[in-house]
């Protein structure tokens, strides 16, 4: 189905099942331990054995032995499978690190060997016992070292990495109000729930993955480039999944070395990954420093808006998209973004949640609070005056819909932001400094082409197909939301199957786009499957209606399972948009705000209210969007005060590479959350007229945060995450 106007006659806009909020009906399955992990599959007909991964001891450089002696004679050991016993192993569209390292190293706990045993104590043992030795080289570990030799990275469209409009050099010298500081954000870990995980098994050429993994067909395509197969050898199976903020959007060394350790042993094989590895073996969020020169009228009009980021990857690693937002949040018609990448020997940098817009955020929303506050206006009017319902570097794309200035202004009203005391350090309740931030909330609304295929039974039941998958973000809920209200059927007549590479390809899950896209290619496909039932009880298709079990046109009503009374009904199809991205540009929109004390001796910070205000179109289902968007705002305040990866700049590797040592906010940290969301639709967006909200929750959170410790403490700190040791020393006197 071609998506490229808005739709007229539209049967979701009933809204009897969507937009109302629903329990996720995988609930029961999860909370009772029904639902099955990528770890917990034992499907696969013989007894699995248990990989156990060896991680290189060096960040670059070369192996130039291998001595497996001592862990091929270790009890229950069944094979071990390296570079020198692998084969030719190719590499995926998405990767960028070899994922079965040697001789060549390319950085720290890259996959050098798996030990295939009996049992997982067996394999974790024997792996002890693999000595491995090496010739190291002189890395690059430190960005902040290598920022004078950044490079411009390669980029077009979007993702460009330069942008220029107007003379931003020249208006940013004459403006009367000028900032120009610089920011940085550190490494950051996903650091899911559930570890990398994969089952593996092979029927003669044929391979089976059981696997935690966002996006099914990209990697399905990846595992067939990599292991030299037709790719449709290969099936991946992944209807649950733990968590994964990004770090499962690729194929990650998991799932190879269980196909290469299956394949060695003749039987299926499981492979977790160990929590150091994940942090160090798969990827993570690149630390940025960002450069932003803003330079304004008296009047707070920007006249002059400049962000440069650096950050660093391994080579042909992309870089830290953290500009994107600054090419279209604000008004200004003199503008200069810039990317550089630098190259780094550390573990892969690469998407994680809300990539580009989520670090980009944590620099542009201070500084934006630092303009306001030399030009002596209140930061939500500052933003407002700075409005725009344009791209402003395209001035002939408008936005598709753009209510940023209600959300602040609403959010405003409801946080009693006029209360606050606009002096830093002005407000105290006992030893505690009291201090209000708030940042805007952004991130753009991508359009993917998605798929779902549809089959209604005698029983008037619909069961849907799609290799879609659900993060924990509620996909099974709004998917069967979906059909129930093309179809009209209660939502127990709906069955949804998700996660299975047999299944018509989807957007899948990442980017915030997986709701929106997902649900449209079911739309799409219901929309074949009542023409096929009309068709089939030879009603007229233009006036027949779908309700409460029945299909009706003019004064018949029949059962909806009559039309497959003969045999099932099956109907396929996709959404595609056509260049609606080209003629609107299309965004979410949000504000944050947030009060917090900082104790005036110890300088602990203790969060006390926050609220989310999010415009992001047709909201599917209120009750999972909340939880997408608590979750998020829980995620900002790690970002903004705790979460970082330490680097070893000497040895290039993530010191506090385990849940022990990176630190993640706990129920402790986080205090009342309350989201507002808009009444806001978007038939430019799809059928749907819905957007994404996993990621809008946490953009910006964590400036408002920075923000409020300034209000309360006069303290500006510009390097995340905000720790004591950046406030004690500057305290105001106790």
């Amino acid at each position: 189905m071609k998506f490229d106007t808005p739709a007229t006659t539209n049967p979701i806009d009933q809204l009897k099942i969507i937009g109302h909020a629903t329990n996720r009906i995988d609930g029961p399955l999860k909370t009772t331990g029904r639902a099955t992990y990528a770890y917990e599959w034992h499907d696969a007909g013989a007894r699995p054995a248990y990989g156990y991964v060896v991680g290189s001891a060096i960040a670059k450089g070369r192996i130039t032995s291998i001595d497996l002696s001592r862990a091929k004679a270790a009890p229950g050991v069944i094979a071990i499978v390296s570079a020198e016993n692998a084969g030719k192993l190719g590499k995926g569209k998405y990767n960028t690190a070899k994922l079965l390292g040697g001789p060549e190293i390319d950085h720290y706990h890259q996959a050098v060997a798996v030990v295939v045993a009996d049992t997982f104590e067996q394999a974790r043992a024997a792996a002890q016992l693999v000595r491995v030795d090496y010739s190291a080289e002189k890395g690059s570990f430190d960005l902040s070292a290598t920022r004078d030799g950044a490079a411009k990275p390669p980029g077009e469209g979007d993702e460009k990495a330069e942008t220029a409009v107007g003379d931003f050099a020249g208006a940013f010298a004459a403006a009367p109000v000028q900032l120009d500081a610089t920011y940085t954000t550190p490494d950051q870990s996903h650091a899911m729930m559930e570890p990398h995980a994969s089952m593996a098994a092979w029927e003669g050429d044929k391979l089976t993955l059981w696997t935690s993994n966002q996006m099914i067909a990209w990697t399905t395509g990846d595992v067939a480039k990599t292991l030299g197969l037709p790719k449709e050898n290969v099936r991946l199976v992944s209807p649950f999944i733990g968590g994964g903020f990004g770090g499962k959007l690729f194929l990650r060394s998991d799932a190879i070395l269980a196909a290469l350790g299956a394949r060695a042993a003749n039987r299926p094989v499981k492979v977790a990954l160990q929590r150091p590895l994940i942090i160090n073996n798969t990827t993570h969020r690149p630390a940025t420093i960002q450069r932003i020169r803003i330079g304004a009228t008296r009047e707070g009009k920007i006249s002059a808006i400049g962000h440069e980021s650096w950050s660093g990857n391994l080579p042909e690693g992309s870089p830290e998209t953290a500009v994107m937002q600054t090419r279209l949040l604000y008004a200004g018609e003199n503008r200069m973004t810039a990317l550089r990448l630098a190259m780094l020997d550390l573990p892969e940098g690469n998407s994680m949640r809300a990539p580009g817009e989520a670090p980009g955020m944590m620099a542009l929303e201070i500084a934006m609070d630092e303009m306001a506050e030399r030009l002596n206006l209140d930061p939500v009017e500052f933003r407002a005056r700075n409005d725009t319902q344009v791209d402003p570097e395209h001035p002939d794309r408008p936005f598709s819909q753009r209510q940023l200035v209600e959300c602040m202004r609403i959010g405003a009203e409801r946080f009693g932001w006029s209360r606050r005391n606009a002096k830093p350090g002005g407000q105290r309740d006992g030893r505690w400094l009291v201090g209000m931030g708030m940042a805007a909330a952004f991130r753009n609304n991508l359009l993917m082409k998605s798929g779902a295929r549809v089959r209604l039974d005698s029983s008037g039941t619909v069961t849907v197909e799609t290799d879609m998958t659900d993060i924990g973000t509620g996909s099974y809920t709004i998917i069967a939301q979906t059909a129930a209200e093309m179809m009209g059927l209660p939502l127990d007549k709906v069955v949804v199957r998700l996660g299975d590479s047999s299944f018509p390809v989807s957007a899948g899950s990442g980017g915030q786009f997986g709701a929106n896209n997902s649900t449209s290619g079911v739309y799409a496909a219901c929309v074949k499957l009542r023409e096929a039932v009309a068709q089939k009880l030879g009603f007229n298709s233009a006036d027949v209606s779908f309700s409460d079990g029945q299909v009706s046109s003019g004064n018949q009503s029949v059962p909806l399972g009559q039309a497959a009374a003969d045999s099932e009904l099956v109907a396929e199809d996709s959404i595609e948009y056509g260049d609606l991205a080209k003629t609107h540009q299309q965004s979410t929109f949000g504000a944050h705000f947030v009060e917090l004390g900082v104790d005036v001796a110890t300088a602990e910070i203790r969060i006390r209210r926050m609220l989310a205000v999010c415009a992001a179109g047709r909201v599917l289902n209120p009750k999972t969007a909340r939880s997408q968007v608590i979750g998020a705002m829980t995620m900002g305040v790690g970002a903004a005060l705790m979460e970082e990866l330490a680097v070893d700049k000497r040895t290039g590797f993530f010191v506090n590479h385990d849940l022990a040592g990176y630190e993640v906010p706990v129920h402790a940290d986080i205090p009342h959350q309350e989201t507002i969301f808009l009444d806001e639709t978007d038939p430019m967006s799809s059928p749907m007229k819905a957007k994404g909200i996993g990621e809008l929750g946490l953009c910006g959170v964590a400036a408002a945060l920075a923000n409020a410790v300034y209000n309360a403490t006069g303290i500006r700190v510009r390097d995340y995450p905000i720790t004591l040791d950046k406030l004690l020393h500057h305290m105001p006197d106790a």
